[in-house]
């Protein structure tokens, strides 16, 4: 299969640029522990790549809790902000990927379901505030993932058509977003998503530092 003309690259952030769905699952499991409950691999698995009232939505109704998804909220990312320091590091190859498409002048972006409260305080820890053209965050968008709202976003935020887009993403929520955006998808699990279906995915690649990724961009730009 020929692959398309990629003129620019959208990249989840959770799990994709970096380690955080580790952090996730370590809050997940404290924050449950605050009700006597336990956040398990496949709850994890339900709610990977959705956006946070999807998210806290399904944790409280798996459990049966009295609370609002606004109050999980709440109580999760000042859990996730207190141990985020000690545990956030980038994925294997991001630097490299970004220094690459710097070079090549290859626009960029962040599409993440991910609230902005904690985006804003991921990326400057490692220098990533202002490495990307902008940033889409769940507030920006009325349906998340897996709709495609996001990535159709994305594509018109670059100027091009959502076919000459590739899409980065670790989760297969995330996956069916870019899938049904028409953009061109590349796989990239991590070990919170091994065991998701990619079949949607034009390509599963191993990291962000996997040749196929350069290969591609560099065969056509």
């Amino acid at each position: 299969m020929t692959n398309p003309k990629i003129q620019a690259v959208a990249f989840d952030m959770d799990g994709l640029m970096f380690n955080s769905e580790d952090v996730y699952f370590e809050t997940g499991a404290r924050l449950l522990g605050l009700f006597g409950c336990e956040y398990t691999q496949e709850l994890s698995a339900q709610i990977m790549g959705c956006p946070p009232q999807a998210a806290f939505e399904k944790m409280i109704e798996w459990h049966s809790l009295d609370i609002t998804w606004q109050e999980m909220q709440k109580k999760s990312n000042e859990i996730f902000l207190s141990i985020m320091p000690e545990f956030l590091q980038p994925m294997p190859g991001l630097m490299m990927l970004l220094d690459f498409l710097e070079e090549k002048k290859i626009p960029h972006a962040i599409c993440t379901s991910s609230c902005l409260e904690l985006v804003s305080r991921m990326l400057p820890l490692h220098g990533l505030d202002t490495r990307f053209d902008f940033i889409i965050t769940s507030e920006n968008v009325v349906h998340g993932k897996p709709a495609p709202d996001i990535y159709l976003m994305a594509a018109e935020r670059f100027g091009v058509p959502p076919k000459a887009m590739m899409v980065l993403e670790d989760s297969h929520n995330g996956c069916v977003s870019g899938a049904a955006a028409g953009a061109f998808v590349a796989a990239v699990p991590g070990e919170h998503s091994r065991n998701h279906d990619f079949s949607m995915a034009n390509i599963r690649l191993d990291a962000l530092n996997d040749s196929r990724i350069f290969e591609i961009l560099m065969s056509e730009n």
